[in-house]
């Protein structure tokens, strides 16, 4: 399957949502939609970036945006990270990373002097026809989720 591109619309996929059923491209379709891909549940940085996005959501919503955060981790995870920090979005879990390749968030990390490969902080803004229009790639947390909200009421 090709990756994403700007300009293009998302490929079809299913994954596990902590909505219960599993989501698709499609479900999106007719609004906006904000896709964030973040490490792990409850580490620092995550949890400032749910939270900035929290605190905006209503502002996305009232701009006919929805937000979905992605990361590697279990339902179950994703279930205590959401009801811990009242996340008002809903949160999909890939496990088997197939996904984040589909996105090309897996990178070469170091940490501690050690390389792994990881999830690099990333967002992407799809448009109401499900075309990706931005991307922010090495997103640092801080303005961030202001600077999408912008980008977003300007679609």
């Amino acid at each position: 399957m090709a990756k994403v591109a700007v300009g293009k619309k998302l490929p079809d996929f299913s994954i596990a949502s902590t909505a219960g059923k599993p989501w698709r491209p499609g479900d999106g379709a007719g609004r906006k939609l904000v896709i964030y891909f973040y490490p792990r549940d409850n580490t620092t940085g995550c949890t400032m970036e749910a939270q900035d996005l929290r605190d905006l959501s209503a502002d996305f919503r009232k701009g006919g945006t929805a937000i979905l955060g992605v990361s590697p981790d279990s339902l179950e995870s994703h279930e205590k990270f959401r009801t811990k920090l009242k996340l008002p979005f809903d949160l999909l879990s890939d496990p088997d990373k197939k996904v984040c390749a589909l996105f090309d968030v897996i990178r070469e990390k170091s940490m501690y002097g050690r390389k792994f490969m990881g999830i690099e902080r990333s967002t992407f803004l799809i448009d109401a026809d499900g075309v990706l229009r931005q991307e922010w790639r090495k997103v640092k947390v801080a303005g961030h989720a202001q600077a999408v909200l912008d980008a977003a009421r300007k679609l």
